[in-house]
């Protein structure tokens, strides 16, 4: 885990918030056992740096007044239109602590589904889950190649160690496989035209 600084903002209002991302530096703020809602600034590059190296609901390591802390992000705000960070929230967490999540899931074997004819209709891109700190994962696998068009993926059909439990209903759907009807019409199109 890398060490990102962060220094305290002495002014909390939209106007300095503003200029400070102007200057390449995004407000954010940190709460925990140790910190009561410790305002701060961290450097934009850096943040994105972090976030994408280690993912957006990871553990990172930060340095605040000089001492090393583990923080989770707990959330990250975005522009809409151009998906620039606007303000970010880290909780302090001590590893050894159960803690309460999101982790984004990364579907294998899409190609293989569309190959077949179908198309993949994503119900949930993360999941929250609760764990110990240390073990949070960067990502939850969805093997979908044993899936067939009509089938239903479930969170109880994923399989995981008994370190993680699922918040969300095991019965909630992650996503489904249905028909591509345009791809059926080209092939029913070409068996026609190979007939005639």
């Amino acid at each position: 885990m890398e060490n990102l600084i962060i220094n305290k903002r002495e002014k909390r209002c939209s106007k300095y918030a503003k200029k400070e991302r102007k200057n390449g530096r995004i407000p954010g703020v940190l709460y925990g056992k140790e910190f009561n809602n410790y305002m701060f600034e961290v450097g934009e590059l850096e943040l994105n740096n972090s976030i994408r190296k280690h993912g957006e609901h990871s553990i990172i390591d930060v340095i605040v007044e000089g001492e090393n802390k583990k923080v989770l992000i707990k959330e990250v705000q975005r522009e809409p239109l151009n998906n620039r960070i606007l303000h970010v929230d880290f909780e302090n967490i001590s590893l050894d602590q159960k803690i309460i999540t999101e982790v984004p899931l990364q579907f294998i074997g899409e190609g293989r589904v569309s190959s077949k004819g179908g198309i993949l209709q994503k119900e949930k891109d993360s999941l929250k889950v609760e764990c110990k700190a240390d073990v949070v994962p960067q990502s939850i696998e969805v093997d979908l190649s044993n899936f067939d068009t009509g089938d239903i993926f479930r969170i109880s059909d994923l399989e995981l160690g008994e370190d993680l439990t699922f918040i969300e209903p095991l019965n909630s759907v992650i996503a489904t496989v249905t028909h591509n009807s345009f791809a059926l019409d080209e092939k029913e199109e070409e068996e026609e035209i190979a007939t005639e």
